[in-house]
């Protein structure tokens, strides 16, 4: 008997993303997602038709064929939700981090081709854009963001260098900066969707762990247009309705700081982030944003964009 149900298609199931998003839309009884047997996962033709059967199409692929899948689907009107970084800063494609402003949400739900943001965006753009419309922060403003992630952002080759027993990475004991020497492929989106006019100085790390973020922001005292209290007041009433962003107490307010405050895989396993403000004596304030690297930084995202565009509840089947 045929299914009235909305038909979800995951083109790159097998990645550390698309495995994700089929383990948390497992069991949802308000869309049926479509398979492919093993032998023709990567067959050209066979992903092509079930793109072409599906409602909504959610590509976990690498950037080039993300755009090649992102054709087939605009050829057969197929919607898309692109958790690449293929077309995050592409005219006609909305950015997908519902969370962004007022309109936004509307803006997904009703949009064609939607892109899921990156993960260290995520944390970046959420804890700045709000001090920016604000005026707390001048969109020039030249702005360090230091960021860790677990090293399963880095996909399968990743994963396999920190687990190799022969590398030694699992017991490393300190952080493993990257990227220092090229323009990282997440900048465009950190700046435009921040509101900012430069790129920011944007310095990642990868830790010994899988899976977990910590998006660092210094705000120095002479950017700032107001002081510690005013920018956490800021992103509390901005976030105070939203379902996945957390803004913790100041400290001194009745939370204490201390080793596991900023615990990287605080939100593991949920679409959750949280949000901290660090004021200091000296006028300066530190911000700092916790998620998933695979919830609210990928897979949790692209089911967030991929609810609001079926018209379903948007927190259906991510955990919190």
């Amino acid at each position: 008997m045929p299914s009235n149900r909305p038909k979800v298609y995951i083109d790159g199931h097998v990645g550390t993303t698309g495995l994700r998003i089929r383990d948390w839309l497992r069991g949802r009884d308000d869309l049926e997602v479509l398979d492919l047997p093993e032998a023709s996962r990567k067959e050209p033709a066979a992903r092509r038709a079930r793109v072409d059967e599906a409602d909504v199409a959610v590509l976990c692929l690498p950037d080039d064929a993300a755009r090649e899948a992102a054709a087939w689907a605009a050829a057969s009107r197929t919607r898309v939700v692109d958790a690449s970084t293929a077309h995050r800063v592409t005219e006609g494609w909305a950015y997908g981090l519902p969370e962004l402003g007022p309109g936004r949400r509307a803006l997904i739900g009703g949009a064609e081709r939607v892109s899921n943001p990156g993960c260290y965006p995520s944390g970046f753009v959420l804890l700045v854009r709000p001090l920016i419309d604000a005026g707390l922060l001048p969109p020039d403003a030249p702005l360090p963001v230091h960021a860790l992630s677990g090293y399963s952002g880095g996909g399968r080759a990743l994963i396999e260098r920190w687990e190799s027993p022969g590398n030694g990475l699992a017991g490393l004991p300190f952080e493993a900066p990257y990227a220092l020497e090229r323009i990282h492929k997440h900048l465009p989106e950190m700046t435009r969707y921040a509101g900012l006019v430069r790129d920011p100085q944007f310095l990642p790390a990868v830790g010994p762990f899988r899976c977990g973020m910590r998006v660092q922001v210094p705000l120095p005292a002479g950017v700032l247009a107001g002081d510690g209290a005013r920018v956490h007041e800021t992103l509390a009433d901005r976030y105070a309705d939203e379902p996945f962003v957390r803004v913790a107490p100041r400290p001194g307010s009745g939370s204490a700081v201390d080793e596991w405050t900023l615990d990287p895989r605080a939100c593991n396993d949920t679409n959750r982030i949280d949000l901290h403000v660090f004021p200091h004596p000296s006028g300066h304030v530190l911000l700092a944003a916790i998620l998933d690297n695979l919830g609210k930084g990928a897979s949790g995202a692209a089911i967030q964009n991929l609810n609001l565009m079926l018209g379903l509840d948007e927190r259906a089947g991510l955990p919190r």
